[in-house]
């Protein structure tokens, strides 16, 4: 059985490819890369390199060639996610691949009218593209990762023991990327038939007043939760020498949080796993070194 993980020097790739080369069960643990040095590392405990790039469709057709499995993670290249996962799926169906493995999303809104809908649209498109495709395939639909905490709260946020963020009330059934990469790698690795979908979230949702009652009860000290308009969050943000764009992403992300986009609590995570993901306290605690 010949197993292919793309993006296998980014997080996510990376993680799902050690997953399985700690337990390979006779398989051959292959890894997709676009520079082969920088999976020097995987190719040193027992991973196969092939070489390709979402952009080269030949490239593509050759690094299948003989995969039973794939692992599908989606392209960060978000302006041209579609094209190059046109690219993929062709791929993997003129190379013959047994079964495809795509990380895509959950979402609650699938209109275009989700604030996110620029990141949703690319995961719907490929989902369209792989039912219409003949090829056997699994929705990993991954929640939020946990890992984007410390990205919107600040490294600082104990210092300030402000939470600034126009996320409202609403809620994430947040989740980390390893806790993702040891699910995927155990659906992969199974001896058993799959299904065709799993919501790949946390047991619970959490708000952002949440998070910070949680990290008040970590550091012994107040942090307080602000949700403030988008305007206000801009202007603030502005104010401090925060790049547009990065302003924006965080702002988008955070009015899809205050619509709900991403309240998927489900025990689908627990079950694959066989025991309880990573709590969001326990990821702060290390994130904060509390």
């Amino acid at each position: 059985m010949n197993i292919l993980v793309t993006g296998a020097t980014g997080h996510l790739g990376r993680a799902v490819a050690q997953q399985l080369l700690q337990n390979p069960q006779d398989h051959t643990i292959l890894a997709l890369v676009r520079d082969r040095s920088k999976g020097a590392d995987l190719e040193a405990a027992g991973a196969t390199l092939r070489q390709a790039d979402y952009n080269d469709y030949a490239s593509l057709v050759a690094a299948f060639q003989g995969i039973d499995k794939l692992y599908f993670v989606s392209s960060s290249d978000v302006p041209n996610r579609s094209a190059q996962h046109d690219n993929v799926v062709k791929a993997a169906t003129e190379a013959g691949v047994g079964h495809v493995f795509y990380t895509s999303a959950q979402r609650k809104t699938e209109d275009g009218s989700s604030p996110i809908a620029f990141v949703a649209e690319a995961h719907l498109h490929t989902e369209r593209l792989l039912r219409a495709s003949g090829l056997r395939y699994t929705l990993l639909k991954h929640a939020l990762y946990t890992d984007v905490l410390p990205m919107l709260l600040g490294q600082n946020v104990l210092e300030t023991g402000t939470i600034f963020l126009p996320a409202g009330e609403g809620r994430t059934s947040f989740a980390t990327r390893q806790d993702m990469a040891e699910a995927g790698a155990k659906l992969l690795l199974s001896p058993e038939p799959v299904a065709e979908s799993y919501e790949i979230a946390g047991p619970q949702s959490h708000s952002l007043a949440d998070v910070a009652a949680t990290l008040s009860k970590l550091a012994g000290q107040p942090v307080q939760y602000v949700s403030p308009s988008g305007e206000e969050f801009e202007q603030q943000l502005s104010s401090f020498g925060v790049p547009a764009e990065g302003i924006q992403g965080a702002l988008t992300f955070c009015q899809a949080i205050a619509q709900g986009e991403f309240d998927f609590p489900t025990p689908t995570l627990t079950e694959l796993l066989g025991r309880e993901p990573e709590s969001v306290k326990s990821y702060l605690k290390q994130a904060y070194s509390l």
